[in-house]
């Protein structure tokens, strides 16, 4: 006697599949994370990121124009100065390398794509902290807050619809905030990066912005614990009461429970970004022959939108979409 519920008939046809698929992907779900570096004349390829480069401005652009084409809405930019200091000046300077290219994203793109600004100082800083160090060494937070206020009015002027707080200080979301709405700028969406852990994934990404740590360190004293869990919720929820309009989750497929967690709870959209380390290790065991390297993209992307994100910050953003435009 067979059972009359057969689960596999709805797995017949790709056709059905796609008409009883509980999760989708597709190019508007996605994010791509762009580099854009002061002092080149011609984009330079990020070694251990294949298919990036650090950007010209005029390289920049080309790509934008073709994420959109391929689908996708939304950039997020990071600056690669050419110089550094120990408070990371650059981050805030109208004429800095990001705010060149903001500028030149909003006067070609304007509303047409989501302009995001990743908003932290370690880019910028020559010691590589997110923040003002103490003569000890460590992180002043208030000091620093004050600098990411900055930040983020330079940001919004050079033209940035979004900005990303990613240093993990606390109270960023609020100085923010606060300094947004005194200086008019009241529809900047905030989009925090809640529950950022100290990850040994951020390889490739380092090697992009050209971030050393001074002296070996690390950020652990101020970015999350990846042995925690109810950490990730205080903090979501914190940010969410300063202002956020958005919360992410970073990295991607390792807290998969921290995004299913944020999901149920928090009343924001979420993004989780599927970081540097993850698609530089999808990329190194295809070029090895070892798996398929896009049928995993799209499975890992897929399971983090099963997870609970409304979108995903990925490197695989462009190629991704133009396979899903296939």
């Amino acid at each position: 006697m067979f059972p009359t519920e057969r689960p596999r008939r709805l797995r017949r046809t790709p056709a059905l599949r796609r008409l009883v698929a509980e999760t989708t992907l597709s190019a508007s779900d996605l994010v791509a994370p762009l580099f854009v570096a002061e002092g080149r004349s011609e984009p330079t390829p990020i070694l251990s990121l294949p298919g990036h480069f650090q950007h010209t401005v005029g390289s920049l652009v080309d790509e934008v124009k073709a994420l959109q084409q391929a689908g996708v809405n939304a950039v997020i930019l990071f600056g690669v100065p050419e110089t550094k200091d120990d408070r990371g000046s650059g981050a805030w300077d109208p004429n800095g390398i990001a705010q060149v290219a903001l500028r030149a994203l909003r006067d070609t793109f304007g509303d047409e794509m989501v302009i995001m600004a990743d908003l932290c100082l370690d880019e910028y800083t020559s010691h590589g902290h997110c923040g003002v160090l103490r003569d000890d060494g460590t992180v002043d937070n208030d000091a620093t807050l004050e600098l990411y206020a900055a930040t983020a009015l330079a940001q919004v002027d050079a033209g940035a619809a979004v900005v990303a707080p990613s240093g993990m200080m606390d109270g960023q979301v609020g100085a923010i905030r606060e300094a947004l709405d005194e200086s008019g700028h009241l529809d900047t969406v905030i989009m925090a990066y809640a529950a950022k852990y100290a990850s040994g994934l951020y390889g490739p990404f380092r090697e992009a912005v050209g971030v050393q740590i001074q002296g070996g360190g690390d950020r652990r004293s101020y970015q999350q614990d990846y042995a925690n869990r109810r950490e990730a919720l205080r903090e979501a929820r914190a940010d969410v009461e300063q202002g956020a309009d958005i919360v992410m989750v970073k990295p991607a497929m390792t807290y998969l429970d921290i995004v299913s967690d944020l999901a149920r709870e928090i009343d924001v959209p979420l993004c989780a970004y599927h970081v540097s380390g993850e698609y530089a290790m999808i990329k190194a065991a295809g070029q090895n022959g070892w798996i398929d390297a896009s049928a995993v993209a799209l499975e890992q992307l897929t399971a983090v939108r099963r997870a609970g994100a409304d979108f995903v910050l990925t490197y695989f953003a462009r190629e991704v979409a133009e396979e899903l435009g296939r």
